[in-house]
């Protein structure tokens, strides 16, 4: 078996772009895989219920009907996302995870790129369980929205105070 992995980052440090050569019974399967990462901040009006999607907005106010906001004053909406990033997970078969870390907890959703994903809004992203993509979509199919989250994860990200490190990584 050949491996061969190529790492590119940008000036921030803000993408890993890996690419995976194996070959298998004599044909060669490739694996790419990016990653972006945000930090955002906690909002007391914060109440995780949507039962459809999850939000990540760049947007530092938030109103109570915001029910599918996790995170706010994110440093980056969908148009901000590096194109290597949007290179892979437009890929048919794409997978997207989420990962959310903040004071010790940890949440992951997991869902579907495609080639149907623009990546156009300056302040939204949004993970959907179904299957409506708009400019403000990052993933469609995801195994969570904004209720699945647990309870406990979501009281801490009523704190404002609270800086939540989000990790999105696109593989194909």
């Amino acid at each position: 078996m050949f491996a061969y992995a190529l790492l590119r980052k940008n000036s921030k440090r803000e993408i890993v772009w890996n690419t995976f050569l194996k070959v298998s019974k004599g044909s060669p399967v490739i694996r790419l895989r990016a990653l972006e990462q945000i930090e955002a901040w906690g909002h007391k009006n914060i109440t995780a219920m949507n039962k459809a999607t999850f939000e990540i907005t760049k947007e530092s106010w938030l109103t109570m009907r915001g029910d599918c906001v996790v995170a706010v004053g994110a440093s980056k909406g969908a148009i901000d996302l590096e194109d290597g990033f949007k290179r892979v997970a437009r890929s048919k078969g794409a997978k997207i995870s989420v990962l959310f870390e903040v004071d010790g907890f940890r949440e992951e959703a997991v869902g579907c790129g495609g080639p149907g994903l623009s990546f156009e809004h300056p302040t939204d992203l949004v993970a959907r369980k179904g299957g409506y993509v708009c400019g403000r979509t990052l993933m469609i199919g995801s195994d969570k929205a904004a209720c699945d989250f647990s309870r406990d994860f979501v009281r801490t990200i009523q704190d404002p105070r609270k800086r939540i490190r989000i990790s999105l990584i696109a593989e194909f």
